[in-house]
């Protein structure tokens, strides 16, 4: 009787399993086919790199400071060593600060990122919703850049339709 119970459980799990419809796409390949995507990254790039610079140049000026106070530590008083000491924190805590405003969770970069790419996004993820509904699909599985993914079956894969409808 168990064993009669256990295989219609089988058969209905297995029933259900074969009747859900599902296909993979690669999101990082169709990001890449997005030429506004590709202009945003580069743009974000280019940004990084300048906000970097003025971060750098921040850090330079306390390594500066702090040359040129070790230099003449020996020949400063002990109150004018904590005055430069303090001030030489500062700077740094200034230069902290400022990399923060433009590389942190709520910095500068973040934002104009989230400007630039969040709409590409929607409308990626849109037409991926859009097609998923057109095939009849219950599941969309991404394969870009997921380790569990171990096997894909060809004949799933939709990346290159989702492509086209994008256009």
């Amino acid at each position: 009787m168990k064993r009669l119970i256990l295989i219609a459980a089988f058969l209905l799990t297995a029933g259900a399993l074969s009747a859900q419809n599902y296909i993979i796409v690669n999101s990082e390949k169709v990001f890449k086919s997005v030429e506004a995507y590709n202009t945003a990254i580069s743009d974000l790039d280019s940004l990084a790199k300048q906000y970097q610079e003025q971060v750098d140049a921040k850090f330079e000026e306390v390594e500066t400071l702090y040359n040129n106070y070790m230099a003449q530590k020996a020949s400063l008083s002990a109150s004018a060593r904590q005055a430069r000491e303090a001030l030489i924190l500062a700077r740094e805590k200034e230069a902290q600060q400022f990399q923060e405003s433009l590389f942190g969770q709520e910095g500068a970069l973040m934002q104009k990122r989230l400007e630039l790419i969040q709409p590409i996004q929607k409308r990626v993820f849109a037409a991926i919703e859009a097609y998923a509904g057109q095939a009849g699909a219950d599941l969309v599985l991404d394969s870009s850049n997921n380790p569990t993914l171990l096997y894909n079956n060809p004949s799933v894969e939709r990346t290159q339709q989702v492509i086209e409808a994008l256009k």
